[in-house]
């Protein structure tokens, strides 16, 4: 799916809805984020999915909820990145 494609698929939704889809795939990336840090094998990895989980959230907490431009741009992210760790875990 090219960029355009993914940005064009906000463009009828009002941006409460698009604020909400950013919000979701934040909580389920940072789930993700909490799993692996809770199973992680080594007390360093442990921290680093920890430090990633506060780093999502203060980076969730720093968007401005009425800016679509980038609500747009951290879902593209986050779900290109939700869907590579599911890939990685097989």
């Amino acid at each position: 799916m090219a960029a355009s494609d993914r940005t064009d698929r906000f463009e009828h939704v009002p941006t409460a809805m698009v604020y909400d889809t950013f919000a979701e795939t934040a909580t389920q990336l940072t789930g993700l984020y909490v799993h692996l840090s809770d199973t992680a094998p080594t007390a360093e990895e442990r921290e680093r999915w920890w430090q990633t989980v506060m780093h999502l959230r203060n980076t969730k907490r720093a968007v401005p909820a009425h800016d679509r431009a980038q609500l747009i741009a951290h879902i593209q992210r986050w779900q290109a990145e939700l869907s590579r760790l599911e890939g990685d875990r097989g």
